[in-house]
């Protein structure tokens, strides 16, 4: 059984989680392997799961892929955890993906950026009420990669289904502004992970995605906690050791010039090292080459240093 929409907002008041797509050498699902990490991150204490993410290579699956990762991740997981599964595309195929994950009984859905070159705001939000009326799953959009005024921040709130807004910009002051004027039972969350975590609390965020996290949730469960507490020190530590790892996966990588490049490859170095099943990846991500999985190893051996000496 589904969560309500109430209680999809409590869990986004937490540590989000992004179910990565463990591919093997044939590029592949590995669905055991996915099972495996949806079940030990669940052990470890998260309860919000993230599938057919933009870290889960969501644009590399294709519509089936998708329904049957999502079906995997909903099968492996008590009933008390909250998966939410990325949906996007044409309103056709985007309904269409709504309509299926509502089948298999996910949670929420959350709403992939849009994808098109050219974007009305009041076209766009026309897209979210159309995907709103396909199906009673939740809605939570994830806003990235456009810059939307605050009116339409607010007005994307506003729509019935919305129970959350996943914030990916790198603005405090458009987020700060963009709860002011929000509905008051829309639950915001930081979709930039750790680094953003501080500086977004005060601005309104309950809850926010992983990064680092994603292999080691120890991190986010804990910074969650110093957040919540009010402990900013406590908070400031806990996200400074996890910017060494954070910064890599922003970098361009070997033989190319756009950043953040090796990001889904570097997490899923990290859930290997951690003793978890990260895979290959599909194009257009590329590995990571020889050179930059020693830095990695080395990243996440100051790393483990650090949650010892901070969380022990």
């Amino acid at each position: 059984m589904s969560l309500s929409a109430e209680q999809v907002q409590e869990r986004l008041r937490g540590v989000a989680v992004g179910l990565l797509t463990p591919f093997d050498e044939d590029h592949e699902i590995q669905h055991g392997k996915l099972s495996e990490n949806a079940r030990d991150l669940y052990d470890e204490g998260i309860r919000t799961f993230l599938a057919t993410a933009n870290i889960s290579e969501y644009h590399s699956l294709s519509h089936e892929e998708r329904i049957s990762i999502t079906e995997t991740s909903v099968d492996a997981l008590p009933e008390d955890a909250c998966v939410l599964a990325g949906v996007g595309g044409s309103t056709p195929e985007a309904k269409e993906l709504a309509v299926a994950y509502e089948r298999i009984g996910v949670d929420a859905l959350m709403v992939m950026p849009p994808d098109h070159t050219y974007v009305h705001e009041q076209g766009l939000l026309d897209y979210y009420r159309k995907l709103d009326d396909a199906s009673e799953t939740p809605l939570v959009p994830y806003v990235r990669g456009f810059n939307p005024s605050v009116d339409f921040l607010g007005d994307l709130t506003r729509i019935d289904g919305v129970v959350g807004i996943k914030y990916a910009l790198k603005d405090g002051v458009k987020l700060g502004s963009a709860v002011a004027v929000s509905a008051d039972d829309v639950v915001w969350v930081n979709g930039l992970a750790e680094p953003f975590a501080v500086s977004f609390w005060n601005e309104g965020i309950e809850g926010f995605s992983a990064g680092v996290s994603n292999f080691r949730p120890e991190v986010g469960l804990e910074l969650f906690e110093a957040l919540s507490e009010g402990d900013w020190e406590r908070a400031r530590q806990l996200r400074n050791i996890c910017m060494p790892y954070q910064n890599f996966r922003d970098e361009t990588g070997q033989d190319n010039e756009l950043g953040g490049a090796i990001s889904v490859s570097a997490v899923k170095k990290g859930l290997e090292l951690s003793g978890r099943h990260g895979g290959e990846v599909r194009e257009p991500i590329r590995p990571l080459s020889a050179e930059d999985e020693e830095r990695a190893a080395e990243l996440y051996n100051q790393l483990d240093d650090d949650i010892q000496r901070l969380i022990g």
